[in-house]
Formats: structure tokens, sequence, C-alpha cells
């Protein structure tokens, strides 16, 4: 196939991911990258540069236009490049305003060719899978989203958090941007694709920042056959990330689609699907006439929706008194709950009592968690934000002692790749499932676009723990391999122990090659497997076995267990299945994993099996008791 030339325009903000997505597509011969529409655009792209979008288009030749520019530059622009010869793809929202909609739609009528709209998980196999995970007709869905916005993200940019900038619609608000994806999801699975599939909309808009538009709100909408869909967003959640999802309502059942994540959860199990790139998308339409996944004419349901808000009231002020200020950000406690509990009952924000004080509310689904003796040990995360670079994959944090210390780190300033304790090689047959860079013999590291990651399948509770099924995917979505993985918690003298066991098989029908940077020759660098990344801020590291105390002794050392203490905790990590050099960090920064391939490529037939028990105790271990406890943790 010809590649098919694209033209980026936007490239200093979310159109940095997209001139990335052109290389990805570039490097399979899929797409080439024309040129570059920007006012202020990067230099060194090799690539004709203009801020005039069609006469860029008319240049180039290019065949498909990507627009990632400010909100209310999404119309005109599109209509230009439209009208100059280009395919779009045109980043969400599509319009803020019906009117301007409906230019855009005129605009693919007269000249044929095709706009379609960012909504990245609407290519998710997840939405068509949501509309049947019950067995039963789907009655509702309930909406819940809450992240957390530090000051500096509403002074960004000159739009940012604004309605309406020098007398043009902007629309930037907590619904119509950051949960855009999350409206535009819960419309797909109800099927309200058009302005005429919603017959009513109740809105409350709400604003505990300084700004123009919501940063929480709550939209309840009646469709036209009766189906009720009822969003609670909010950007001022106290805690950590939580994924926001849609919570399906049945007669009988009810289920959970995690649209950052492609997951749904029923009946206590989590099943992952396959998504589809929608520029990827684009370019076979382009060339084979392959259907559309978000055509323009299926977000007229969601324009509708933001059409309505920008009609509406400006957003309310919530009181002082029920908004808690941070050095960097706004509060309003219990809005994570409330969320909850709105999706769940279908219920809006003022129905359950904000702003008047929210106190907490118990959520209906469990968290995914590690309990030992009915205490909560570790969270077992899997997180949608994370870039390509990072090798996404499920990981455990927060782990705590049983008296509470934290004994884990995620995306420290020295190694932003490091995600608290999980599985990782650097190089599976050539893709990188480390994260950050990669090492090339002779040269160094390279900052390359070689990663994979890790795509759950199915998640499921077990006695202790979980289950779970995954697929290590590469940088052009082959699936490498097939991971079992088991992580289950049980209390230990003097503490707790996490049990880990994974086998991997090769999936391409050959055998898997796995490498880490030593094979390459960074000598020393044989990291890859299990790992742990612990606090660099602890007093006291140090770190022994039952032979050898110190990190030089230590490191690339074959025993079966290794402690790594503090002053104030211990990790004991003891080898169950296979014997592995270990990979140890101390000076630079704590963390310890069984090596798999330590200065060799491990090549793989058939499938690999590991298992490592790590008992995490209060307090510094001395060589005596960890001996002891090495000797009585495998089960």
């Amino acid at each position: 196939m010809r590649p098919v030339r694209v033209v980026v325009a936007g490239v200093n903000g979310y159109g940095r991911h997209h001139l990335a997505n052109v290389g990805r597509l570039a490097a399979a011969g899929r797409a080439e990258l024309a040129g570059v529409c920007d006012v202020r655009p990067p230099s060194g792209l090799g690539v004709p540069v203009s801020a005039d979008l069609p006469a860029l288009v008319r240049e180039t030749g290019a065949e498909i236009a990507v627009i990632a520019t400010p909100i209310h530059t999404h119309a005109p622009l599109a209509v230009a490049a439209l009208e100059a010869g280009a395919h779009v793809l045109l980043e969400k929202p599509p319009a803020p305003s019906v009117p301007e909609f409906a230019a855009i739609s005129a605009a693919v009528a007269a000249t044929g060719l095709a706009c379609q709209v960012g909504f990245q998980s609407l290519g998710s196999e997840a939405i068509p899978a949501a509309r049947g995970v019950l067995g039963e007709p789907v009655r509702g869905i309930g909406v819940a989203g809450a992240w957390t916005r530090p000051f500096g993200y509403y002074t960004r940019s000159a739009w940012a958090g604004r309605r309406r900038l020098d007398g043009v619609d902007v629309m930037d608000g907590a619904l119509t941007n950051p949960f855009a994806h999350a409206v535009a999801s819960a419309l797909a699975v109800a099927g309200a694709d058009t302005a005429e599939s919603i017959a009513g909309i109740e809105l409350e808009l709400y604003r505990a920042n300084g700004i123009e538009s919501d940063d929480t709100s709550s939209a309840r909408l009646t469709l036209a056959d009766g189906t009720v869909i009822a969003i609670t967003v909010s950007l001022c959640a106290a805690g950590r990330r939580t994924e926001p999802y849609l919570h399906l309502h049945g007669a009988t059942r009810s289920a959970r689609l995690f649209y950052t994540l492609d997951e749904i959860e029923a009946g206590g199990v989590r099943t992952g699907y396959d998504r589809t790139d929608l520029l990827d998308n684009l370019i076979a339409h382009v060339r084979d006439e392959a259907e559309l996944l978000v055509p323009l004419a299926r977000t007229g349901g969601f324009t509708r929706l933001l059409d309505a808000i920008r009609l509406a009231p400006e957003p309310r002020p919530v009181e002082a008194r029920f908004v808690r200020a941070e050095p960097t950000r706004l509060v309003l406690p219990g809005i994570e709950d409330l969320a909850v509990r709105a999706a769940a009952e279908l219920a809006t924000l003022s129905e359950l009592g904000f702003p008047g004080g929210p106190g907490p509310v118990s959520a209906p689904w469990p968290e995914t968690v590690l309990r030992a003796d009915g205490r909560e040990t570790a969270v077992y995360a899997e997180r949608g934000d994370l870039q390509a670079s990072d090798a996404p994959r499920p990981h455990l944090h927060p782990v705590r002692t049983l008296g509470g210390t934290v004994v884990t780190e995620v995306q420290p300033d020295d190694h932003v790749h490091h995600f608290g304790a999980g599985i990782a090689i650097s190089d599976v047959d050539g893709a990188n499932f480390w994260g950050g860079s990669t090492y090339i013999r002779g040269e160094g590291p390279r900052m390359l676009p070689n990663h994979g990651r890790q795509r759950r399948r199915t998640l499921r509770p077990i006695d202790g723990g979980y289950a779970e099924a995954l697929d290590w995917i590469g940088p052009d979505g082959t699936v490498l391999a097939g991971e079992e993985r088991t992580l289950t918690a049980r209390t230990v003298p003097g503490g707790w122990a996490l049990d880990v066991a994974f086998t991997l098989t090769g999936r391409t029908g050959r055998p898997l090659v796995l490498q880490s940077s030593a094979c390459k020759g960074r000598a020393g660098a044989g990291y890859g497997g299990f790992f742990w990344r612990a606090p660099k801020d602890s007093a006291g590291l140090a770190v022994f076995t039952g032979e050898a105390s110190g990190e030089e002794a230590v490191h690339g050392s074959v025993t079966p267990w290794l402690a790594l203490t503090s002053d104030v905790w211990s990790l004991l990590f003891v080898q169950t299945a296979g014997l592995d050099p270990w990979f140890v960090r101390v000076a630079e920064y704590p963390g310890v994993g069984p090596a798999l391939a330590w200065d060799e490529p491990l090549t793989v037939p058939g499938s690999l099996h590991r298992a490592v028990t790590v008992v995490v105790a209060d307090g510094p271990l001395t060589p005596e008791q960890a001996r002891d406890l090495a000797e009585g943790t495998p089960e």
C-alpha cells in the first residue's frame, strides 16, 4: 500500500501524540508525515511548515489532515481542510456548538470526504461488547469520574477553563473536554448517536475553581427509547487518580465498563478488549473503504449535550466552606464517593445533597486490592493515563506494611517508567516492555518508538487475591506473548507475604527471545522480570543475602533469597520457582528483582514460569530473622 500523506495541525499540546502516532504508522509503511501546521511549530521536523492549513494541504498533496488545535478552531479548520481536499481526523469535541457542527457536516456532504472524530474510546471493541454483556437490555447507564487538576491546568492556555474567549464559544469544561470520552462512550453504548436520540437533558454545573466553566457537574439524559444516562464527574478529587467507568444497569444485572482501559467487569471478572487506532482506521477507509469507527455523524448526540451546556446558565460557584484549599489545587471532600453513588443510583449531585458537606459513602464495587487477614496491604492498579513510553502495565502501588508504611514508589523523577511492584522486561522480541529508553550496542540509550504494553484479558478473584490473564502487545499491535499471573497475600510471622507467580508463553509461533540491556553491552544492567521499586527517601537502606551484604556483593549473585531493608521497613524476596541472578540497586535508587536474562539472551521455546514471595515487614530485619523467614515463607 502506498503510504497516506498526513499533515498535523496543532503540535504543541496533544498534537505531539499525533506526531508520534504518524511516526509509528510511517514505520509500518502506512503513513508519511507531509507537513505541520502551527503558529509556533517546533524546528527540525524536516517537513514543510505553515500556519495556513488549506495551503499546506494543497502544497503537500496531503490526503489526511489531523486537527488537534483549540476547541474553538475545530470547525473553521475542519471545513477548510475538507474544502482543500483532505480527509480529516478531528480532535474531540468536534465543535463547541450545534451550528458549527452543522457547518462541518455540510462540508463533509459537499466534498464527499471523511471526518473522523478523535473519541479514541469509541475505537474499542469493549463498546459493542458492553451492549450485550448483561444478557438483557441496558436500561440505564451511570457514569462516575473524579480526577484532580492543579491550578496550572487552568492557566495552560488562554482558553483553558473558559466558556467563551473573545466572544467565541470555547466550552472547555469537565463534561465537554476531560470527561468527553466518558459522555461519548455512554452515548455509544446506548446507541444515542444522533441529536434526535436525546429526548431530555437535566444539567447541574458547578465550579470550585475561579474559572468560567464547570469543574464538577451532573448531567442526566433521557433518551428517546426511555434509557437514562446519568453522568457525574469532577476535577476536584482528593485522592489518587481513579479510572472513570460506566455503570451498566439492567433489570436484574449490572456491570462496569472502564473506557480508558478497554475493560468490562461483570460477575467479579474483568475482561480486556482490543482497540483500533482511529488514524489507522481512517487510513484504511481512505485506501480500502473500511467503515469509519467514529464518523462525524456518530457524534451528534454528544454535540446536542454540549450545546445544552453552552446555552445553560453559568456554573454555580461552590460555597467556600465546602472547598478545601491545598497548595496546588482545590478539593471537594467526598466527591469521589458521590460520583460512585450517583452512577449506582442514576442520580444527580443535588439529589445526593451536594454541596452540603458530603460524608463518606461506601462504594458499591470492591476495589482491586490485596488483603492479608482482612487488612488492605496493596492496591493492584492499572492506569489509563500512561504514555506509550511508560510501557503501560498493571502494577502494585501503594504496597504497605501492616503498620501502614508505603514500601513502593511510582514514576519517581529518577526513573519515571518505574511502577511499584510488577513484571517488566526491557526486550521481548525487540519490543520494550520496561519503559523509557532502549540500550543500543555501541551507541548507548536511545528513546525509540518500540514500547509494548500489557493488556488485561481477564482478572478474577481467587482465594487471597487475583488471577489474571494478559496479552503482551508490541508497538505494532502484534500479541507477542500471553501471560497467566496470580497475586495473593497472606500473613506470616512479623508481617505479611505477597506471592506472585507468572507464566509467559509466546504467541507468534516462534520461540520468545528475552533480553536485558546487559545482553547488548551495558555491563550490570541485567534487569527484567519481577521488579520492585522501593521509596528512594528511605533512611538506612541496606541489602544482604545469606552469603553476602552490600550492593556490589549481592548484585548478580544467585541465591534463593535477598533482603532489602531500611530503618522502618524490610522486604524479603524469595525465589520459589526458578533461580535467577539478583538485579540490585541501592545507592542510585532502591530496587530489586530476579533477572531473567542477566547477560545473555534467554530463548523460550514454550513457556517460562517464575514465582517470587515477598515478605513485607515493619522495621529492619536482621540476617538471622531474614533467614528464618525465608525458610518458612514458601507454601
